[in-house]
């Protein structure tokens, strides 16, 4: 197929799944509402306030957006310095089950994300991809992903951001489906929550060398 002809799919493709994150993300937003109301309130009681974790993160084509979804970390003090101190056991059960990120879908009903595609990481990173990584930001970031569904924080940065652009070439419906029902199964199994010693996975410091991390 002439790379033209492709790229006239993905973009018919992109469009027709635009209006089904719409429309699954509204849905999600109001069936899982009693259930976002009972995390709020134990993460009220558990961490304080805020509630919600909100942060920087960039886009499709780079562009910034506000993540939001519940917090699962106590704030930084002299006592909890590292992510993975800072981790508690309530924030540690919402990640495994990922409630945490149930208020994401309010991201996908606005356009910032989509059910599938590249975990948005953090701004900082922008300037580390190699040209070829880069290309995980031609489509809108997702809930969750190739990479998720491959093992998650269990994989290497080169492994993860390599499944990125997989993902960006070879986006279909049928492997967004594949992808949401490996989703199911990695939820319910929690493998690859977070890398050895890590509250998820080591800062991205480039492709060669990398460092600490928290999502």
């Amino acid at each position: 197929m002439q790379r033209s002809e492709r790229q006239r799919q993905l973009r018919r493709y992109d469009a027709v799944k635009r209006g089904m994150d719409v429309v699954v993300s509204a849905v999600g937003l109001v069936v899982t509402a009693p259930i976002q109301l009972v995390v709020a309130g134990v993460v009220r009681v558990a961490l304080g306030s805020p509630v919600l974790f909100r942060q920087q993160r960039p886009g499709k084509d780079g562009v910034i957006f506000e993540l939001v979804k519940f917090r699962t970390m106590l704030h930084p003090d002299a006592d909890h310095q590292t992510d993975a101190e800072r981790l508690t056991p309530v924030g540690r059960f919402l990640r495994s089950t990922s409630l945490d990120e149930l208020p994401t879908l309010w991201n996908v009903l606005k356009g910032d994300m989509s059910l599938v595609g590249p975990r948005p990481l953090l701004v900082e990173y922008l300037d580390r991809y190699s040209p070829e990584q880069a290309r995980r930001h031609e489509v809108r970031p997702g809930i969750t992903g190739l990479a998720q569904v491959s093992g998650r924080n269990a994989l290497d940065w080169q492994e993860k951001l390599a499944l990125d652009v997989q993902y960006v070439d070879e986006r279909s419906f049928g492997v967004d489906l594949r992808i949401l029902w490996r989703t199911l199964a990695a939820v319910f199994t929690r493998h690859g929550i977070s890398a050895d010693g890590q509250a998820t996975m080591s800062e991205y410091m480039g492709p060669v060398t990398s460092v600490r991390r928290h999502d």
